[in-house]
This record gives structure tokens, C-alpha cells and sequence, in this order.
């Protein structure tokens, strides 16, 4: 059977990118489940394969289809945009972080002209993107502005647990104020669409609560009561198949057992908690509502142990492998 062409990207070259990207390729996981071609510089490829200690063979492509996916073969598309002599492991620098956003949107490019299934990026640094004059604050912007989509969903997975994000990079304050039965409405109508997208067509989706045990009908909070509840009782009205609100100190045990096939968290730390306490490093994120699919591993460059050899590849691995589990589906 034909594996799924995953574009990766390889990041921040100053960071782990490079690192995990090499470690991927050479793993037996990925080299059954998917054929990978990467974006990035060549020198820097290859010292990352010497780092990491992998004996990979780097093979410069100008087309993902000129790719040569035998084992033990890095298949590279070279953009060429660093001087090693202005670069240094584990510091902002924006000519690392202009690289880093030249690779992302060669991904892209490749995916919306579909010469790939789907993208899973490594991690990127928001200072290094400013210093380079790049003005978006991280993948998801940057993934929106170039697919033409306004308001990407962002999805975690791990084992098997999916969650999605009603608010994410705002203040607990502004988070407030943004839950509202409409927005609830609007985002679980365009989740229930991306899970329809990658194939996940049954099951319940699970309201988080907000306030502790959901407020217990006004004492400890009224959003339950005047928006969270109005918004779940309108959607099974209108037939969607939803639950809600639960206490988020046991909705997400609850989603991890299978009991629902997704649950929408009301903030960024509401989830990440869930998720990360679960399995930190194979906790994916999945920006759904977009024309195309993308994967991503859900840590930092690690500026501290870069260059040393010595990072974990397992989330970049299960981002690739997550990447070709969807791809099937979202490219029917």
C-alpha cells in the first residue's frame, strides 16, 4: 500500500528541529507508515544527522516526487537560508527565525498544491520569528494567513484522547468574557465538522465546565447556568450529539476511557493539563478547518539542549505517524 507524503519542516535550525527530524526518519515506526520529505537547509541537515547519530544519507530533491524513500535515505528539499557563520545552537537569532517561517510556508505550498498528504512541523521560536521580521505569533497564524482560513481549530490528541480549544492565547480575564453560547455553538458545529473530516464520525462531544463542579447551578459561577447549559441544550435541539457541561476534574478521564470521542476545552491550560498529564510527549497537535492537514509536536525549541544530541524524538515520531493515520481521510 502507498504511504502518505508527509512534508516536514525542520523548524528553528537553532533548536531541536533538526535533531527530532533526523531521529524520525530513521526510526522503523516512520519508515513504515510514511514517506517524509523535509524543508530545510542542507548543512544544517547534516549536522544534525551527525549529532544524532544516525548514518542517514541526505538526498537533495527539488520535487517531493524525485524523493528516494529507502531506509536510511533523508530525502531534502534545500532552501539554502543559513550562514553558519552567524548561527549558534540555543540562541534567538532572526536569521534562524526567518529560515524557520521559509520552511513552514514551502510545507505549505507543497501541501495546497497537493504534491503532499499533509504537513507536521517541529517547533519554532517567537522571539526568532520577530527578530527575523516575521510578523505572525506561530504556526497557526501562519498556517491560517496562508491557506486563506480565518479561524483555524486547534486539536490535541494522545493515546486516543482528542480536545479542542474554545480559547487559546488569551488571559484568563479575556477568556471570560469569550464564552458565550454563541461562540460555544459556532466552535462545536466546526469541530464536529474537522472529526467528520479525519474520519471520526461517532460519538459524543463533551462541554467542559468552568467553574468548580460547573458551578452548581449559580453557586460558584453563572456562566455555566446563563451560557455554557443554553448552548448544549440548542445543540441536541438542532441533533448534535453533545454532553455538557462536565467538571473539568473529570471530563477528561472520562474522554481518555472513551466515553466521548473528543471534549471542547474552555482555555489553553484547561486542556494542555489534561493532555499533558496524560502523555506529555505524545500530546499532537492537529489544526483542523483547513484545506489541508497538519500535525505538529506540542514543545519548544529546547534552546538548552540543542546541538547536544541528546533530545527525545517520540513526539515527532507520533506527530508524523498521526499525520499518516489522518491523511487517508482528509485527502478522500
Amino acid at each position: 500500500m502507498k504511504r502518505p507524503l508527509i512534508a516536514v519542516p525542520i523548524g528553528d535550525p537553532a533548536g531541536v528541529g533538526p535533531e527530532i527530524v533526523a531521529k524520525s526518519v530513521a526510526s522503523e515506526q516512520v519508515f513504515e507508515a510514511a514517506d517524509c520529505i523535509i524543508i530545510g537547509d542542507k548543512t544544517v541537515m547534516e549536522n544534525a544527522v551527525k549529532i544524532a547519530g544516525e548514518g542517514l544519507s541526505v538526498n537533495v530533491v527539488k520535487e517531493p516526487s524525485e524523493g528516494d524513500f529507502r531506509k536510511g535515505i533523508l530525502n531534502l528539499i534545500d532552501l539554502g537560508n543559513v550562514d553558519l557563520a552567524e548561527f549558534e545552537f540555543g540562541k534567538v537569532n532572526g536569521m534562524c527565525g526567518k529560515a524557520a517561517y521559509e520552511y513552514i510556508a514551502k510545507s505549505i505550498e507543497l501541501a495546497n498544491e497537493g504534491k503532499v498528504d499533509a504537513v507536521a512541523t517541529t517547533p519554532i521560536n517567537k522571539e526568532s520569528l520577530r527578530a527575523g521580521g516575521i510578523n505572525f505569533i506561530g504556526h497557526t497564524e501562519i498556517f491560517g494567513a496562508l491557506t486563506g482560513t480565518e479561524d483555524p481549530l486547534t486539536m490535541f490528541e494522545t493515546n486516543g484522547m482528542r480536545v479542542f480549544f474554545l480559547t487559546r492565547h488569551v488571559s484568563l480575564r479575556e477568556m471570560l468574557d469569550m464564552i458565550t453560547k454563541e461562540r460555544i455553538k459556532d466552535y462545536v458545529k466546526r469541530c464536529m465538522e474537522a472529526l467528520k473530516k479525519l474520519g471520526v464520525k461517532d460519538g459524543t462531544m463533551a462541554i467542559a465546565g468552568l467553574n468548580p463542579h460547573s458551578g452548581e447551578h449559580g453557586l460558584f459561577g453563572w456562566e455555566e447556568v446563563n451560557e455554557i447549559t443554553p448552548a448544549v441544550e440548542e445543540l441536541k435541539a438542532e441533533g448534535y450529539d453533545v454532553a455538557g457541561p462536565i467538571g473539568a476534574d473529570s471530563v477528561f478521564h472520562q474522554a481518555a476511557l472513551g466515553r466521548y470521542n473528543s471534549v471542547l476545552s474552555l482555555y489553553h491550560d484547561q486542556g494542555h493539563i489534561a493532555t499533558k498529564t496524560l502523555d506529555f510527549e505524545k500530546t499532537i497537535a492537529i489544526t483542523n478547518g483547513m484545506p489541508i492537514l497538519r500535525t505538529s509536536v506540542d514543545h519548544g525549541t529546547a534552546f538548552d539542549i540543542a546541538g547536544k544530541g541528546i533530545v527525545s524524538a517520540v513526539s515527532m515520531i507520533e506527530a508524523i505517524l498521526l499525520a499518516a493515520k489522518y491523511a487517508p481521510n482528509f485527502t478522500k
